[in-house]
């Protein structure tokens, strides 16, 4: 685990159990409209739950190295409220919603101001190079248990 403290604000910030990560939305990311293109919205919740469990310890690169385990998205529902354009200032704003044995359930939306843009909800798996469930390590397990925030937070 890593400490938190000697992180940069590129990694977000932690508001209440809520993760924060500024976004900017550039000409890579967009159509030729100059909207977001729909998979990238997957990008940037991805980058935030990582930035996520980096302010709490967890890198997955040493959960990798050291434990042989691996965080897999098992399950994504996504819905798309508006468009983000191209120059926009996002604010992707993530949530653990429960912690399992060997999962993880995590809620992530995506603001410009205060405007909702995008609801998403994920299952994660824990699983072992194998691709086989493996159960979180009690640290890790309960680092990631103390910031559960319930729906409506």
């Amino acid at each position: 685990m890593r400490d938190p403290a000697r992180l940069t604000v590129s990694s977000g910030r932690l508001d209440g159990g809520i993760h924060r990560l500024p976004i900017r939305v550039y000409y890579e990311d967009t159509d030729a409209g100059g909207i977001v293109f729909y998979a990238n919205y997957l990008r940037y919740t991805e980058r935030a739950r990582t930035d996520m469990l980096r302010l709490i310890g967890i890198t997955q690169s040493r959960l990798a190295e050291d434990d042989g385990l691996i965080f897999a998205v098992r399950r994504c529902e996504i819905d798309y409220r508006a468009p983000a354009r191209l120059d926009d200032e996002l604010e992707v704003r993530s949530r653990l919603t429960h912690v399992g044995g060997a999962s993880i359930e995590a809620a992530q939306s995506i603001f410009r101001d205060d405007e909702r843009l995008v609801d998403s909800s994920l299952a994660i798996a824990c699983i072992g190079r194998d691709g086989r469930p493996r159960r979180l390590p009690p640290p890790i397990r309960t680092a990631l248990a103390a910031c559960v925030t319930p729906s409506g937070a």
